[in-house]
């Protein structure tokens, strides 16, 4: 089995590393009640994606009641 002739270098390792960071997920804000949320989901907060109710939320049933 091969092995290495000399030993890597701390910056030539790093180097190689500098494209495996973390990346931020996007984010967007409901146009509805402002709630920071990622795009093209429902918001967990007032239930609403594009204009429209999707999810039942425990704020809605309670004002049902």
């Amino acid at each position: 089995m091969a092995v290495p002739f000399r030993r890597t270098s701390k910056t030539k390792k790093r180097m190689r590393r500098t494209h495996l960071k973390k990346e931020v997920n996007a984010m967007t804000s409901c146009p509805k009640c402002g709630e920071v949320i990622r795009p093209h989901r429902a918001c967990t907060k007032c239930g609403y994606y594009k204009d429209q109710e999707v999810i039942k939320t425990q704020k809605d049933e309670e004002e049902t009641k």
